[in-house]
């Protein structure tokens, strides 16, 4: 199982006076310290207006900024929010394959349907953002590769252009969707592109059952949307790695992914009861982001239900408001299998897991939350000594 790195750029409020600048270098020196630790690629996503969750809204410049940076490092676009009103096909094909050639060819391309207030913010029609991920990933490899490339469609049209410029990667760099369903996880293997999934506190488990949905896909796969078939999949989930346990109750790892859980809804519009029963159910909370009666739901109900377990019921406090403590915090996700906090040994166990799955990558989340900036930088350091390496 190969180590990469997700990254959403984030700072949990209060910021204490730092200023933007300060989190976009301490995100180069944190891509420094993976390359060094022998990590594989640098995932960015793409997040629009939602300051509390990411200040990822430029990830190719993040992407070139970190590709000048190093010297082996990949780097990822995980991914392009690809509905035609966010990002059109033909500046998707563009800037990737000018970011392909400023970093020598170690750029890897995945698309998104995204949603919720990326949906609202660029007035995107819910009905139409499946297919249009869908042409985008048929689109894309042709204008990378054809000397003259034209499409004529209802909802995008191109007359004969030369694409420019080509990327450096032959025959073209490697292409991936962004998954969070089972349709989702299929559609990718039909397509024949790589899965990029995430747990969210959801269980291996079910982790597992999504990618067999991709290898199901992959089998059907006539007619690959690229030149070549990417059969990897990744998976998302949160990583810290301490000296030990109760440095990492310290850095404050677990108390961050909880915060991250609570802040999702409002990025992905879910009302919070939904959100919840997912996580309850031992669901992925955004596989409920197309259900049509979530706009019928209060968008803030937290309400405990005696039935609730534990990381739950942590959860629900949190979102009112309540105060709760680095310890209450690590020993919500502790027991979770899909959380991956703690000293060099606990988490090489929770790892294996994931290989277990069928899982080709594992895409660490290690800046998230409040956990300080030295702290992350040691666990790099860390992972690398007694995971990657």
């Amino acid at each position: 199982m190969k180590f990469d790195v997700f990254c959403e750029i984030q700072r949990a409020f209060p910021w204490h006076g730092k200023d933007e600048a300060s989190l976009f270098r301490e995100i180069l020196a944190q891509a420094r310290a993976a390359e060094a630790a022998g990590f594989g690629t640098w995932w960015q996503v793409e997040h629009h207006g939602s300051p509390q969750f990411s200040y990822s809204s430029a990830p190719e410049v993040v992407l070139t900024a970190i590709a000048m940076s190093t010297k082996t490092l990949r780097v990822g676009h995980a991914g392009v929010l690809a509905p035609f009103r966010i990002n059109a096909p033909l500046r998707v094909a563009e800037r990737a394959a000018t970011l392909d050639l400023l970093s020598g060819g170690r750029f890897e391309l995945g698309l998104a349907k995204s949603g919720g207030k990326e949906w609202e913010t660029f007035g995107v029609d819910p009905d139409a953002a499946r297919d249009e991920v869908r042409d985008a990933f048929r689109m894309i490899p042709r204008m990378w590769t054809e000397k003259e490339f034209s499409w004529d469609s209802a909802t995008y049209k191109v007359p004969p252009r030369e694409v420019t410029p080509k990327p450096l990667q032959k025959p073209h760099p490697r292409l991936w969707q962004t998954c969070g369903s089972p349709e989702s996880f299929y559609m990718a293997g039909e397509l024949g592109v790589g899965a990029l999934g995430t747990t969210l506190l959801s269980p291996v488990a079910f982790l597992g059952e999504m990618l067999k949905e991709h290898t199901r896909g992959l089998a059907a796969c006539a007619e690959p949307a690229g030149k070549v078939v990417n059969p990897e999949k990744g998976v998302f989930t949160f990583v810290h790695v301490a000296e030990s346990r109760a440095q990492a109750i310290a850095n404050g790892a677990a108390w961050s992914a909880l915060w991250y859980v609570n802040t999702a809804p409002v990025v992905f519009k879910v009302p919070r009861r939904v959100w919840y029963d997912m996580i309850k159910a031992g669901l992925h909370p955004n596989s409920a982001r197309d259900t049509a009666a979530l706009s019928e739901l209060d968008p803030h109900e937290v309400e405990i239900q005696a039935d609730d377990p534990h990381v739950v019921q942590v959860l629900k406090r949190m979102a009112q408001g309540e105060e709760i403590s680095h310890e209450e915090a690590h020993e919500a996700l502790e027991p979770l299998d899909s959380v991956v906090i703690g000293d060099p040994g606990h988490c090489r166990d929770k790892l294996r897991a994931y290989e277990a799955i069928g899982a080709d990558r594992i895409m660490c989340m290690m800046q998230f939350g409040a956990i300080p900036h030295e702290a992350v930088l040691r666990s790099f350091d860390l992972a690398g000594r007694h995971l990657v390496k």
